[in-house]
């Protein structure tokens, strides 16, 4: 079975993504959209005080990590 997923705030999860490289390049109402070089993919992170796990698990799927690697950044 694999890593249980432990919740994080928009806020606590642009972090966590700005420690793997992603940059936060505008935000438009509550969202933060971030890009990194060489992604497909232009993450848009809510800013609600816990992100639900069905879309933590499709940021973390789109940054290209796994949830042990999300869960410790």
């Amino acid at each position: 079975m694999g890593e249980k997923l432990i919740l994080c705030s928009g806020s606590e999860a642009v972090q966590k993504f700005q420690k793997n490289g992603w940059t936060a390049v505008r935000q438009k109402g509550s969202h933060v959209m971030m890009t990194k070089t060489g992604y497909q993919w232009t993450l848009s992170i809510p800013q609600h005080k816990e992100l639900g796990p069905g879309l933590l698990h499709k940021l973390i799927r789109q940054a290209d990590l796994t949830v042990k690697i999300f869960n410790k950044l």
